[in-house]
């Protein structure tokens, strides 16, 4: 078994972790009724459509 030669500083460590803390931004899709961007799998907030048909009553 490798056995590490030097002990990781807190530095190399962290940045190392740090790597994975990176956010992206989520998916947006086109609603087609409406046109504004939205999440995608879900009810447009706009004017309450999904998948070709009104799920949500939007004032």
């Amino acid at each position: 078994m490798a056995v590490p030669k030097r002990k990781t500083s807190k530095a190399k460590g962290r940045s190392r972790q740090a790597a994975n803390w990176r956010l992206e931004r989520p998916a947006r899709s086109v609603c087609p009724q409406c046109a504004t961007s939205k999440l995608p799998h879900v009810v447009c907030p706009n004017c309450g459509w999904y998948k070709g048909r009104v799920a949500v009553q939007v004032n």
